[in-house]
C-alpha cells in the first residue's frame, strides 16, 4: 500500500459553496451568451484563414469551460485551497466609480475620438481607480498619469491594428485612415 505525499485537502466551509456555485454558473452563462453573440459575426476568413468570429468563439469556449469547472469544483466540496473568510470586506467605491467612468467614457467617445484614444482613456481611468484602491502614494503625480497614458496607448494601438488588419474588423478611427 502506497501513501500519498500530499496532505489531505479540506473541503471549503459549507457557507462558501453556494456563492462559489453562483459564480461558476454566472461565468458559464456569460460564456453561453458570448457564444450566442458569436453566431451573428461573419465567419469569412481573414488573414491565415482566421475570421472575425475567431476571438469571440475562443473567448466563449474558454468561459464555458471555466464556468463548468468552477461549478464542478464548488459542487464537489468548494474551493479547497481557498483561505476561510476573515470578516467583512471593505468596498472601495471611489475605485469602482473610476473604473465605471472609464468604461462608460470609452463606450461614449469611441466613435468621436476613435478606438485608440478612447481605449487609452479607459485604461488610464481604470488604472487610476485601481491605484487609488490599493492606496498607492504617487497616484496624483503627473509622471504616473503620463506613464499610464503611454501604457494605455501602447496597448490600444496594437489591438486596433490586429483587429483592423489581421481580423478585418472595422473599428472607429479618428482619421480617414483609422490609424489614430
Amino acid at each position: 500500500m502506497t501513501t500519498s505525499s500530499f496532505p489531505p485537502v479540506e473541503p471549503a466551509p459549507a457557507g462558501a459553496v453556494w456563492p462559489q456555485t453562483a459564480v461558476g454558473i454566472g461565468v458559464l452563462l456569460v460564456g453561453l451568451f458570448l457564444a450566442y453573440g458569436a453566431t451573428s459575426i461573419s465567419s469569412e476568413a481573414g488573414y491565415g484563414g482566421v475570421g472575425p468570429n475567431f476571438l469571440p468563439w475562443l473567448s466563449s469556449v474558454v468561459l464555458i469551460i471555466c464556468g463548468a469547472w468552477i461549478t464542478w469544483e464548488a459542487r464537489t466540496g468548494g474551493f479547497r485551497e481557498m483561505d476561510a473568510p476573515t470578516g467583512a470586506v471593505e468596498t472601495y467605491w471611489s475605485g469602482f466609480v473610476w473604473v465605471s467612468a472609464g468604461l462608460l467614457l470609452n463606450a461614449t467617445l469611441i466613435t468621436t475620438i476613435g478606438f485608440i484614444l478612447s481605449c487609452t482613456l479607459c485604461y488610464v481611468m481604470a488604472v487610476q481607480g485601481l491605484r487609488r484602491a490599493a492606496g498607492q502614494p504617487a497616484v496624483n503625480q503627473p509622471r504616473t498619469w503620463l506613464v499610464d497614458a503611454v501604457t494605455g496607448f501602447l496597448i490600444a494601438a496594437p489591438v486596433f491594428w490586429m483587429f483592423t488588419q489581421f481580423l478585418a474588423i472595422n473599428l472607429p478611427g479618428l482619421t480617414e485612415s483609422g490609424w489614430f
